[in-house]
């Protein structure tokens, strides 16, 4: 059983975020008596004021909360969410990692129901239920889904009444740190973001590990004005998102049906993508292009832990 818990969460120019929920996860983390914790916030180059909150926040803290200490490093230039949350990682002293967004806050007693499960030792990942919030409702997330369809790897939200899942969410989870190191932890390759989190957890189920959505651990995430839709266009983000899903087919699929499928329907979404005149879609095909021997020597690098088909993993979910 883990005997330290390190609390991740990647901030860029998150400071009323930060000043909001910051607070709320230390007084839930207070409540744990079970192990050794700390908070690491991960700045990636942020240009608001975080940098100056958080060392208020610190010398808060370190009044009010004198046994999780709160430590803050930095990018030196802007470098996305992967790399901010694996630099993160990078300097975590517990044997569990916590990942949160600046804008989600856990619920009392959210640690407890995570912990537990890590007494398994091939438990990789275990996600919390998040209340998300969204057009002033409450829609309930947290557990993943996902079929091969037309080539891709198709994923979706996935009903709560279950506790397995495809993947857990970089946002709101917990994960093994021994393991996070032996995969590679978040690949940058998807970065700035998109797709990270959802590659991790594929490649530790075909790994043979084990992925558990726990609905007894609760988060609300209040989704803000974040830093994507604050630094990127629509047509960027939706080239990003459409670019991440090829290389995600490129390096993790496996079973040589997918690959000879996903070559099969191209011209169909090449065609569909024109009649929509959905030009993020060959623009994301062609920056995927440009990775495409990153993605494949990735690939061939990670495939030597795979112990699971692609089908086997998408049965697991049924």
């Amino acid at each position: 059983m883990s005997n330290s818990i390190s609390v991740v969460i990647p901030n860029f120019n998150g400071k009323e975020i930060l000043e909001k929920n910051l607070p709320k996860v230390f007084a839930s983390l207070s409540l744990y008596k079970d192990a050794q914790v700390e908070v690491i916030v991960s700045d990636d180059f942020s240009t608001d004021d975080s940098m100056s909150a958080l060392k208020a926040l610190q010398r808060r803290f370190g009044l009010s909360y004198p046994r999780i200490k709160l430590r803050i490093i930095g990018n030196t230039r802007n470098l996305g969410f992967a790399y901010t949350v694996n630099s993160g990682v990078k300097s975590a002293l517990g044997d569990i990692l916590i990942l949160l967004n600046t804008d989600v806050y856990p619920k009392n007693d959210f640690l407890t129901p995570l912990i537990k499960h890590f007494t398994d030792p091939n438990v990789f990942a275990v996600g919390c239920k998040d209340e998300s919030i969204e057009n002033g409702k409450t829609v309930l997330r947290g557990r993943g889904v996902g079929v091969w369809k037309k080539g891709f790897l198709v994923h979706s939200r996935g009903e709560v009444d279950k506790t397995n899942t495809l993947w857990v969410n970089g946002g709101s989870g917990a994960f093994r740190k021994s393991i996070w190191e032996k995969l590679g932890g978040l690949d940058t390759m998807y970065s700035p973001f998109y797709w990270e989190d959802i590659d991790l957890s594929y490649r530790a189920l075909k790994s043979g590990y084990k992925i558990i959505f726990e609905p007894k651990s609760v988060v609300v995430h209040e989704h803000e004005k974040g830093a994507i839709k604050s630094c990127y266009s629509d047509f960027a983000v939706k080239t990003i998102a459409y670019r991440n899903q090829f290389l995600f087919v490129w390096k993790n699929a496996t079973d040589w049906n997918l690959q000879f499928l996903h070559a099969l329907w191209l011209p169909y979404h090449f065609a569909g993508a024109l009649l929509r005149l959905d030009f993020n879609f060959f623009a994301g095909f062609f920056s995927a292009l440009l990775l495409l021997p990153r993605a494949t020597v990735t690939g061939f690098k990670i495939q030597k832990y795979f112990t699971k088909s692609d089908k086997e993993v998408i049965r697991s979910l049924a």
